[in-house]
C-alpha cells in the first residue's frame, strides 16, 4: 500500500491569486502524508510561477504541464501520476477548511467506502458572502450512512450535485472501474461522479462542512456557458449509455428521468443570449422525446416539472418565453423588493425582457396614438 494517504489532483489554467489561496490551503492541510499534483493546463498567467514557487516550499508538490485541452483532460492526467490510497479532485479556485482532507480520509478508512461527500458552501467572489449550499448534499434523502446506490434508487441523481470536488475516491475503485472525466468544455465531471455513485461498493456521507466553492469568478467557465451550451446534453447522454452498458439503467430509470428534466431546466434557466433558443430547441426536439415520458404512470415524473414538459411540447421559444416571462412578472409584483429584484435578475426574466421588448414597444406606442 502506498505511504500517500490521498493524492490531490488541481487543474489549473489562468487561476490567479484565487489559485494560490487554494494551493496553500492545500499545501496546510492537517492530513500530511499526501501528494499534491498540479497540472497546468497551458495558463498564459503567473500560474507556473505560483506552483513553482510553492514546490520550492513544499516537496510534496508535482508540477505537470499539458497544453491547453480543458479540465477534463487534465484530471485523466493527473491520475496517470497519483499514488495514493485516495484521491481527491479540486477546482483551483476554491479553498478549503484545514482538516478537510484529514476528516475525509479518516471517514473514508472507517467505513471503508469508495466514496465519501462531505458539506460545501459558496463563497461570492463579488459580493464577499458565504451562500449556503444545502441542496448540494441532502443528507434527509439518504435512508442510512454508509449506502450504496441501492438504497437511494429513486433518488441516486438527485441527493447529491454531480461535481467532482466535495468527495474523496478510493483509487483503487477509479482504476478497477475505469472511470475518467469526459473531454467536453462544461458539465466534464458530470459522466465521472453520477456513474461512480452507481458503480461504488459503498459511499459515505461526511455532515461537515469542509469546502469553499467560489462563485461569481469572472474566470470561470461557467460564466460563459453559452460557448458550450450542449455539453450538458452530451454529458447526460453518455451516462445514459453507460448505465444501459453496465445493466442497471432500469434500477434507476426514475432518478435519471426526474434528473435529466430537472438538468435540462435548470440549463434552459440560467443560459441566455442566442444559446437559449438553441437549448430550448434542443429540449423540445430531441431530450423531451428521447425519453418517452409518456409510458410512465401518473405520478413517475414529479410534478414540479409535469406543466413546464407540457409547455415545452405545446410551445415554440418565442411563445414558452412569452408565458415564463408574463409569469414571473406576475409573480415578481407579489415579492417584496428583495425578491422582486431575484426574479428580474433572474436570466429567463432578461432573455423574456429582450424577446418581448419590440411587441411591448410597439404596444405602448399605439397606446399613446389613441389618446
Amino acid at each position: 500500500m502506498s505511504d500517500i494517504k490521498v493524492s490531490v489532483i488541481i487543474p489549473v489554467y489562468n487561476g490567479g491569486q484565487a489559485f494560490k489561496k487554494c494551493l496553500y490551503d492545500v499545501m496546510n492541510q492537517t492530513l500530511k502524508d499526501i501528494e499534491i499534483i498540479c497540472v497546468d493546463d497551458g495558463s498564459t498567467d503567473e500560474s507556473a510561477q505560483i506552483i513553482s514557487q510553492a514546490a520550492l516550499e513544499d516537496s510534496r508538490i508535482q508540477y505537470v504541464y499539458q497544453n491547453n485541452q480543458g479540465a477534463a483532460v487534465a484530471r485523466n492526467k493527473g491520475m496517470e501520476y497519483a499514488t495514493g490510497e485516495y484521491v481527491s479532485f479540486l477546482d483551483a479556485d476554491d479553498f478549503y477548511e484545514a482538516e478537510m482532507l484529514e476528516k475525509a480520509y479518516i471517514n473514508s478508512v472507517k467505513h471503508d467506502v469508495d466514496i465519501c461527500i462531505f458539506r460545501g458552501n459558496k463563497y461570492d467572489a463579488s459580493s464577499h458572502q458565504y451562500l449556503s449550499m444545502d441542496y448540494a448534499l441532502r443528507f434527509h434523502e439518504i435512508p442510512c450512512n454508509p449506502f450504496t446506490y441501492k438504497d437511494i434508487s429513486d433518488n441516486v441523481f438527485h441527493f447529491c450535485v454531480g461535481w467532482a470536488w466535495d468527495k474523496l475516491y478510493r483509487r483503487q475503485f477509479i482504476i478497477d472501474e475505469k472511470l475518467s472525466f469526459q473531454n467536453l468544455r462544461t458539465s466534464n465531471d458530470l459522466f465521472f461522479v453520477f456513474s461512480s455513485l452507481v458503480k461504488a461498493k459503498k459511499i459515505y456521507a461526511l455532515n461537515e462542512l469542509l469546502i469553499h466553492h467560489r462563485v461569481n469568478n469572472s474566470l470561470s467557465l461557467s460564466v460563459t456557458r453559452e460557448k458550450s451550451w450542449n455539453c450538458f446534453y452530451l454529458a447526460a447522454n453518455a451516462l445514459k449509455q453507460e448505465l444501459e452498458r453496465i445493466g442497471k439503467y432500469h434500477e434507476v430509470e426514475k432518478s435519471f428521468v426526474n434528473w435529466y428534466v430537472h438538468f435540462s431546466f435548470w440549463n434552459l434557466d440560467t443560459i441566455e443570449g442566442d444559446a437559449y433558443k438553441k437549448v430550448y430547441e434542443l429540449i423540445k426536439y430531441e431530450i423531451l422525446p428521447s425519453l418517452h415520458l409518456e409510458q410512465y404512470p401518473a405520478g413517475f415524473l414529479s410534478t414540479n416539472y409535469v406543466k413546464r414538459v407540457f409547455d415545452v411540447q405545446s410551445y415554440d421559444c418565442d411563445e414558452y418565453v412569452y408565458e415564463q416571462f408574463f409569469k414571473l412578472r406576475k409573480k415578481a409584483k407579489q415579492k417584496s423588493d428583495d425578491g422582486a429584484k431575484r426574479i428580474k435578475n433572474s436570466k429567463t426574466y432578461k432573455v423574456g425582457k429582450i424577446v418581448l421588448f419590440i411587441p411591448l414597444h410597439i404596444k405602448k406606442w399605439l397606446k399613446r396614438r389613441t389618446k
